[in-house]
């Protein structure tokens, strides 16, 4: 059924209500399995609108999934589910139900599948492209244990972008593994999917014939109905050589309906009957039954809670500070092009891209490329601006040393998502981009403490020849004026912003980084208020390079320095003026306040950073305690 509204009322799904094991699933006859799917998208569009989260994925793979667990003997079958994006409807399955209105909030479901929430959870996600990697691993596992089993790896076209992929598809075919992968065709990841691999795509769906296997388990060539391929722009292209799976050493079978849950449970049924690596083609609709969705993909690929209220007017994003930055600048440097991994609107650049088509360039979900790319760019005399999320800037962490900073090449880097992410969990958060990128040489790195200082920073990384970087959270500013004019800040120069009792004889520093700033400040204000001490704060605004001298000032009259980042404090921002500290042999009492040395589960971002003591309140007890300490006050 095609569906038209979130429900607000929990609706009837007898056959649903029913199933707590996939066991129970594969009790019921095949013609009941259309009716457990339509349940299941209802249940899903209900929960979703309670919880809000991952939305227009889930739906494209409501059939996918009851086939899956319909056909394999989960969990000892082993699903390995890439991204996680698409796993709501497996965790419904497999006895998570009444729980998954809880999923992204503090004590309920992780936002991906999680290895120690559900034994059905056979890997921990939350970045592309790793699935084929570790379902291979699990296969030639089981085959050393004499104790095999189905392992089938469910990868989008999107997460197919990834060199990864085919370095884990290549040496499937090098150990012969038993191995299906079932790659999920929806021309999407979060954007569209782009490239070569998706006209590849498109050109083995306009064939006009599929690969199917009969009951034995053998293969053969049908006909099948000139479906509309949902393609941007993809031509044609029927002349194509080859297959390039075939190519690759896979079997191929497919393209079919993702949607037609009675033929996918036969080509399942009859895939497990042969050996080898197997990959089957299947055509889904991300957002499938519900129009809006279907309409607007990107847009629905993830939503809020349906009765969340709005607040009024907020400031704007921090992304959208980037791609208003980034069109400004653009316009009066001809020499900027802009890059993305496949995150064109969460990085904030759907203006730009419309604007100067010419200069975006987005490479699909390809980090390492995409740092390695605009090394090349910055050799030829351009300034390429690389927008990527902290958490995916992991992966290009090589190109980062070997490409862009060994070769001090002037590169600008856009690092969103910077800090906690709230409720995406421990997989999306950025919290270790201080500790990797400050220990490389000829990188600059900067956190703004708002909105305004974001974009003046952005200006100053861009001036700046050579790699250059700027973090800043996910979410809306504080609320500051955003100055239209653009100045380059002066290099690895921090500024007091707070000076609360100047006169006292006791006096505490607080070094405050990026975020951390201007709760620091109401810290501070509410510490003098309580006792008869001064305290100072700084925003550092460089991790690197710090303002030493600015330390070495305030040193002289300073009776405790504090560091505050939302960063771990293992290799983080008060890292670096511990070791400053130490190296200029300045001996005075300090603490370091930050992320604690552990993945955070999943809470809203207000939540975390209650929990880890970074909230106003939290560096106030800190401070206070650390102060009463030192002077052994009891």
């Amino acid at each position: 059924m095609l569906y038209t509204e979130i429900p607000t009322q929990r609706p009837v799904t007898p056959l649903l209500d029913a199933i707590d094991h996939p066991q129970q699933l594969r009790q019921l006859e095949h013609s009941q399995l259309v009716q457990v799917a339509d349940e299941l998208r209802q249940y899903i569009l209900y929960a979703a609108g309670q919880s809000g989260g991952h939305f227009g994925a889930n739906l494209g793979v409501v059939e996918l999934t009851v086939a899956l667990h319909y056909c394999f003997n989960t969990p000892n079958d082993r699903l390995v589910w890439d991204v996680g994006h698409q796993a709501y409807p497996h965790k419904i399955l497999t006895g998570r139900r009444e729980q998954i209105t809880t999923i992204r909030s503090k004590n309920g479901l992780a936002a991906f599948p999680a290895r120690e929430e559900s034994v059905f959870d056979t890997f921990g996600v939350g970045h592309s492209s790793t699935a084929i990697s570790a379902g291979l691993g699990m296969s030639l596992a089981r085959r050393y244990q004499n104790d095999p089993c189905e392992v089938v790896c469910i990868v989008g076209d999107g997460a197919m972008t990834a060199g990864m992929a085919f370095e884990a598809m290549n040496d499937a075919v090098a150990h012969d593994a038993d191995l299906i992968v079932v790659l999920n065709d929806n021309d999407m990841s979060i954007s569209c999917s782009t490239g070569g691999f998706a006209k590849h795509l498109a050109a083995i769906w306009e064939k006009g014939h599929l690969v199917n296997v009969d009951e034995h388990g053998e293969a053969y060539i049908q006909p099948h109905p000139k479906w509309t391929y949902n393609s941007r722009l993809h031509q044609s292209a029927t002349d194509a050589a080859d297959n390039l799976f075939k190519a690759i050493g896979f079997d191929y079978f497919g393209p079919f309906d993702g949607h037609d849950v009675t033929q996918l449970v036969q080509v399942f049924n009859a895939l497990k009957k042969r050996k080898g690596p197997r990959l089957v083609h299947v055509y889904t609709k991300k957002g499938k039954g519900f129009a809006p969705a279907e309409a607007d993909p990107i847009t629905y690929h993830a939503i809020g809670k349906i009765n969340a209220a709005s607040g009024g007017k907020t400031p704007p994003k921090y992304s959208d500070v980037f791609g208003e930055w980034l069109c400004d600048e653009a316009a009066q440097d001809e020499r900027l092009l802009a890059i993305t991994p496949a995150m064109c609107e969460g990085s904030g650049m759907v203006k730009f891209a419309k604007q100067f088509p010419q200069r975006f360039f987005d490479v699909a979900i390809a980090e390492q490329h995409a740092v390695t790319l605009a090394a090349g760019m910055a050799c030829e005399g351009l300034k390429p601006v690389v927008a990527i999320y902290s958490t995916f800037l992991q992966r290009g962490y090589d190109q980062l040393i070997h490409d862009v900073a060994l070769q001090n090449l002037d590169v600008t880097f856009g690092i969103d998502r910077a800090g906690l992410v709230g409720e995406d969990g421990p997989t999306h958060a950025g919290a270790y981009d201080y500790a990797y990128m400050r220990t490389v040489p000829n990188m600059v790195i900067m956190a703004p403490k708002d909105e305004n200082e974001c974009r003046q920073m952005l200006h100053t990384a861009y001036a700046y020849n050579g790699p250059a970087a700027v973090r800043y959270p996910r979410g809306a500013g504080v609320g500051v004026e955003i100055q239209k004019e653009m100045t380059v800040l002066e290099l690895g120069k921090a500024e007091i912003v707070a000076e609360i009792k100047p006169n006292s004889d006791e006096q505490i520093t607080v070094l405050a980084f990026g975020s951390r700033v201007m709760v620091s400040i109401e810290a501070a204000e509410q510490l003098a208020q309580k006792h008869e001490v001064g305290v100072r704060v700084v925003n550092m605004r460089f991790v690197k390079p710090l303002d030493e001298q600015m330390i070495r000032d305030l040193a002289e009259h300073t009776h405790l320095f504090v560091t505050v980042e939302e960063h771990a404090i293992m290799g983080g921002a008060g890292s670096a003026v511990n070791e400053f500290m130490a190296q200029e042999q300045i001996v005075k009492p300090i603490i370091n306040l930050g992320l604690p040395d552990s993945f955070l589960h999943q809470a809203s971002h207000n939540q975390m950073l209650q929990d880890c003591g970074l909230d106003a309140k939290g560096i106030l007890n800190s401070i206070e305690r650390a102060w009463l300490k030192q002077n052994q006050v009891v």
